[in-house]
């Protein structure tokens, strides 16, 4: 792990707190377990203020690139649920990628329960928003 925990921006931290507490609803039971993986890493992470994130982390609104064994590379924008529309890309929080991949960086190798079993996650890239000061 790069930074040797999670790294989250402090008003993106309670944001996601917001977003996986409104999520404990759901019946699903691996998704409930990857839920309270995520929650129990934020716990520890290390929050820091906007000026100093660094570039290469996943957080939300990121574009990531990676790759898991047998497949070719991904490319997902990282959003809030009510965004999510997977025929453009864009990944939801919840989704058991996208709660795999928040707060990670790039050169990190996550391991994650899927449905589909444990697998390993390769971060290659990590794109952040263009901020727009035009």
């Amino acid at each position: 792990m790069r930074y040797g925990k999670l790294v989250v921006e402090k008003r993106e931290y309670e944001k996601v707190k917001k977003i996986l507490a409104g999520a404990e609803y759901l019946n699903d039971a691996e998704q409930k377990t990857a839920i309270r993986k995520l929650q129990n890493e934020l716990r520890v992470a290390e929050l820091k203020p906007e000026l100093d994130m660094p570039d290469d982390v996943v957080r939300l609104n990121s574009t990531v690139i990676f790759r898991m064994p047998e497949m070719s590379l991904k490319r997902f924008k990282i959003v809030s649920p009510e965004e999510s529309d997977i025929s453009q890309k864009r990944l939801s929080l919840l989704s058991p990628m996208g709660l795999a991949l928040f707060g990670y960086a790039k050169g990190d190798e996550i391991e994650w329960q899927f449905p589909s079993g444990t697998r390993t996650i390769s971060i290659i890239e990590v794109e952040q928003p263009k901020n727009d000061l035009s």
